[in-house]
């Protein structure tokens, strides 16, 4: 079952570039905005988490923090990262579990039979790990709405 606004965000553990195993009470104590994207190198992937590396700044005068999540192995996630010099967390949900919790995974993504992929979303969390904004796409095509991501982050 997805996460909605009003829920409390599970703990998990996914692996950051580094193959650290690390969970979620490690970011909370400030606002956090979680962000699950389908696959590294993908064209509607890389422009989102793009659009959220180069709006880092204003997140952080928010006192918010940004994490981005994939499916894709910490090897993919950390070119990936590189790549596009992104400079928050990037986690890897190898298991899928942590997809599975908060947003769901698309099925046969990309057309390819077996293949699971975190669905496109966003959370924002308070300091406490409550959910404050939820935004799930059931197309992996079309990005969030950014406008209203900063304007959630802002409003408490």
């Amino acid at each position: 079952m997805a996460l909605k606004v009003g829920d409390k965000a599970p703990d998990f553990t996914m692996y950051d570039l580094d193959k650290k195993p690390r969970t979620l009470r490690e970011f909370l104590g400030k606002k956090t905005v979680i962000v699950f994207y389908p696959g590294a190198f993908t064209g509607v992937c890389t422009k989102e988490i793009c659009t959220f590396r180069d709006s880092l700044a204003a997140f952080n005068t928010m006192n918010a923090q940004v994490i981005a999540a994939s499916t894709d192995s910490p090897f993919a996630n950390k070119a990936f990262a590189d790549q596009n010099k992104l400079t928050f967390t990037v986690l890897s949900d190898v298991t899928k579990e942590t997809a599975n919790e908060y947003c769901g995974v698309y099925e046969a993504f990309a057309g390819i039979p077996g293949y699971q992929a975190a669905k496109r979303s966003v959370f924002v969390l308070d300091a406490a790990g409550s959910v404050k904004y939820a935004w799930i796409s059931e197309n992996p095509g079309v990005e969030p709405n950014y406008d209203e991501v900063r304007n959630a982050v802002n409003s408490f």
